[in-house]
């Protein structure tokens, strides 16, 4: 069974941003990993990054996803 996308999210994410994502209602925590998803797909400084480290761009890319969400 495929990993839910919510849930690659979730786990990309710092333990803090990840708590504050998990209390949002279930139709924005899809727009926010939609935009992760995006996000690792269109930003061609993350391949060289996927290249070294896969677990660091898609960390990187969720930091980007929710920069100044919870400010």
């Amino acid at each position: 069974m495929p990993i839910d996308t919510v849930e690659r999210f979730l786990v990309a994410l710092s333990p803090h941003d990840r708590e504050k994502v998990q209390q949002l209602p279930r139709e924005e925590q899809v727009r926010l990993a939609d935009a992760w998803e995006l996000e690792l797909r269109d930003d061609t400084d993350l391949d060289t990054l996927s290249e070294l480290s896969p677990p660091a761009a898609e960390s990187e890319a969720a930091a980007r996803v929710v920069k100044g969400l919870f400010d």
